[in-house]
């Protein structure tokens, strides 16, 4: 291993691999230290297991339905161990993956645990405690996130869990309480129900998924209640005890409280910067609210030492992640670099239906005095979306006045994390709502609702 190089990064997930291989590719020696497996959270116990999950969820809800497309299916069943594993193969191949980059990019992998000694010195501690001292001219940090610890909802891995522990299950509880309406919150309650369990949701603000329009949040409940999931808004935990095989507390609104006794409960309450054991007092990098604290192209408040992706806040995402992997990479190259627009970060939740959205909210809109136009198309009125039976949800898009901007989208239903692109680069390029209508959508698509919601902003929808 070298002991000196360019750049060293911190972390190898969607941002650190990204920034690995960028500086790479710009001539500069690079290193990627990683304490557990390539691909960090996102890849190995995070976005990529979990939508495996999802997936077998929603085949699963589909084999159920088969009558309804005139399919007969006998005596149906599931194997958790199977569809774990499947997901766990699912997250070696993308580990496999990651390996195969740095080997093509010539960046040097180095397993172990990275401390700082100084700024730009670096002690690595492998799993045998062996050390060797690593000094970078440019350091990037890209340590992820942690579930936040709350000391009153403690984590034991049997009768409590986090999101890691949850994605590994082979035996389903019969009943589960989930603390946290968030993404992980949310699209745990949709797997987990629809596999039999049943589901309590809690979550202390007032509605789910706090950060979405309020009214994509109000549909997802009205779903989610159909399904027989139990949602809890405005809600605290109250006496939390988790024994051996039961989990007790007591639910309080805003009118009530209610005993609650469950076989298992997730918690999943946020998440925190992953900066224990860095050293950071060795480097004099600051932190404002627990992440680092960075500028437009991601350095810290010391000379060569970056921090991106959930360790640096903002959204914790993991396009996110790379996206800033590519601004701190061009910094340090010297290459020409454009600050992100984090507005114009998309955000997805992989329940069904799915939900998705970017730019600005409604209520956003007004707190800033804009003015502007609102398009709502219900999926209900797509012929795809009755095609393939998800008429659940909607396109709401949101406009400015005078010029007709596309300000924010906001979207519940049928492959939404999929839709939401087109309305990424519609703000990119600043597109007008007349743009868009001049945009040629094909028939029959779901996109066609993006296309129609649009009309209805300005009263040019022909189908609704």
């Amino acid at each position: 291993m070298p002991t000196q190089v360019d750049v060293a990064v911190i972390g190898s997930g969607p941002g650190g691999y990204v920034a690995g291989i960028k500086t790479a590719q710009a001539g500069l020696s690079t290193v990627v230290i990683e304490k557990e497996r390539l691909g960090g959270v996102c890849l190995n116990w995070g976005c990529i297991p979990t939508k495996s999950l999802l997936r077998n969820a929603e085949l699963y809800e589909a084999l159920q339905d088969a009558d309804a497309y005139g399919f007969k299916v006998g005596k149906l069943g599931f194997d958790p161990e199977k569809i774990v594993g499947r997901s766990r193969q699912v997250a070696d191949k993308m580990n496999r993956g990651v390996a195969a980059l740095f080997k093509k990019y010539k960046v040097t992998s180095m397993a172990g645990t990275a401390r700082f000694k100084a700024p730009l010195q670096l002690e690595i501690s492998d799993e045998a405690g062996k050390t060797e001292i690593l000094s970078a001219k440019n350091i990037i940090l890209a340590t992820g996130a942690r579930p936040r610890a709350i000391p009153a909802l403690p984590v034991n891995h049997t009768t409590t869990m986090d999101y890691r522990d949850a994605l590994q299950l082979t035996r389903f509880p019969k009943k589960l309480l989930i603390i946290g309406a968030g993404a992980i919150g949310v699209e745990f309650a949709y797997y987990f129900s629809t596999f039999g369990v049943e589901v309590h949701l809690v979550e202390m603000l007032p509605q789910l998924l706090p950060n979405e329009d309020p009214e994509i949040a109000a549909l997802l409940e009205k779903s989610f209640r159909k399904r027989g999931i139990h949602c809890y808004t405005g809600t605290t935990v109250e006496d939390f005890k988790a024994g051996k095989s039961k989990v007790e507390a007591v639910l309080k609104g805003k009118k009530d409280s209610q005993p609650i006794s469950c076989d298992q409960a997730l918690i999943a309450v946020g998440m925190e910067a992953s900066v224990e054991g860095l050293g950071l007092e060795n480097s004099g990098v600051a932190q404002e609210k627990g992440f680092i604290k960075v500028d437009e192209q991601l350095r810290t408040n010391i000379p060569h030492i970056y921090a991106i992706g959930d360790v640096a806040g903002r959204q914790l995402l993991a396009h996110k992640a790379s996206a800033e992997g590519e601004v701190a990479a061009a910094a340090i190259a010297g290459h020409p670099t454009h600050p992100i627009d984090y507005r114009q970060i998309p955000a997805c939740t992989y329940c069904q239906p799915q939900v998705a959205s970017i730019g600005l909210t409604e209520a956003q809109c007004i707190e800033q005095g804009l003015k502007i136009k609102v398009g709502k198309f219900p999926f209900a009125a797509s012929g795809k979306a009755n095609a393939i039976r998800h008429l659940d949800g909607m396109v709401k898009v949101i406009f400015g006045e005078p010029f007709g901007q596309l300000l924010g989208a906001h979207l519940i239903g049928p492959e939404v994390t999929e839709l939401v692109a087109e309305l990424g680069l519609a703000m990119r390029l600043e597109a007008t709502y007349e743009e868009i209508l001049a945009t040629i959508h094909a028939h029959p698509t779901l996109s066609e609702a993006v296309f129609e919601a649009t009309g209805v902003a300005y009263g040019l929808s022909a189908n609704f």
